[in-house]
């Protein structure tokens, strides 16, 4: 794989920054700190980045409600992301769209999405556009296991392969829809076998192996660049929070729970690269620290910007009133 030393240290810090933020979030919210819902990203850390790594700012990406590893690995400022959770005018969307709304165009991040199933027509707009211009940029589409089971998700499958668009599909596989297992809501021995049916390749990745991720989506995206189709990756992880903030989490056992940490993405990634002495401990502490830092900068500048005026309230809409 072509990870360089720079590239290592950019797909870590990324890594850290999430679990950083959502951490942070996570405290929060149970804190009475935070309006609304919020759906955390802890634990798959690994697949976003894996998949962004290969990304630049002018290819696009359609995210979930669970979306702030999605922004944060395509490059959207988090003190924005902080802030547009916090309500505030200062954030991405000027305080108006919350945890599940935010977006970035300018960094091709098209907008969590409060939809189950939502995200996947979208990528294929941005994916038809690519191929109508007839530009290099790929879209990446990241839906979960709830997803995969609605009827646009195999929509777009479809039509992306009838149109051979240069889009990969994600599947984040962290085995619950809200409180449903997959053992009880997915047919099949694994959801990768539905690219297959529709004339794609379906793999099957560990979503908690970043250097899995990294291998698979690169050669994803090379084929959706060079005008093979789409692909879908289906990469198995596991959510370390409840499905929202306040769940719970009567579903699961404890015993279930401690068994996917001990396989963390962070640490799998930092035993890997120190055992081929590709970085040095010192330096990935550093990015611990700095990560932490740029968290609670982020907070702070949500905290002093100020909400919306009232008088904006009818702006950015579609429909004028």
């Amino acid at each position: 794989m072509d990870l360089d030393r720079d590239k290592l240290l950019w797909i870590y810090r990324r890594m850290r920054q999430i679990r950083e933020f959502e951490n942070r979030l996570h405290d929060d919210f149970s804190a009475g700190l935070i309006p609304g819902f919020v759906h955390l990203y802890a634990g798959e850390e690994a697949i976003a980045v894996g998949v962004c790594a290969h990304l630049d700012d002018d290819d696009f990406i359609t995210s979930t409600h669970r979306g702030h590893g999605h922004c944060i690995a395509k490059g959207v400022q988090i003190n924005e992301m902080m802030a547009e959770i916090r309500g505030k005018a200062s954030g991405c969307c000027k305080g108006k769209g919350g945890s599940m709304h935010i977006a970035d165009l300018d960094r091709g991040m098209l907008g969590a999405n409060g939809i189950v199933g939502g995200g996947p027509p979208l990528a294929c707009g941005s994916a038809l556009s690519s191929q109508i211009r007839g530009s290099r940029q790929a879209t990446a589409c990241f839906f979960g296991d709830g997803g995969s089971n609605q009827g646009t998700t195999a929509e777009s499958l479809n039509l992306a392969a009838v149109w051979k668009l240069p889009v990969v599909f994600i599947c984040e596989n962290n085995r619950y829809a809200e409180t449903t297992s997959t053992d009880y809501s997915i047919g099949g021995p694994d959801i990768a076998g539905r690219g297959t049916a529709f004339g794609m390749p379906g793999i099957v990745v560990d979503g908690q192996d970043v250097f899995a991720v990294y291998e698979a989506a690169g050669e994803a995206l090379r084929r959706a660049r060079d005008g093979e189709g789409p692909t879908l990756l289906e990469c198995q992880t596991y959510r370390y929070f409840g499905h929202f903030e306040g769940d719970e989490l009567k579903y699961r056992t404890r015993d279930e729970e401690a068994h996917y940490r001990q396989r963390d993405c962070l640490e799998h990634f930092r035993s890997a690269v120190l055992e081929g002495n590709l970085l040095e401990a010192e330096l990935l502490d550093e990015i611990d620290r700095e990560a932490e830092t740029a968290v609670v900068d982020a907070v702070a500048f949500a905290e002093s910007s100020p909400l919306p005026e009232p008088d904006e309230c009818l702006d950015d809409v579609y429909v004028a009133y």
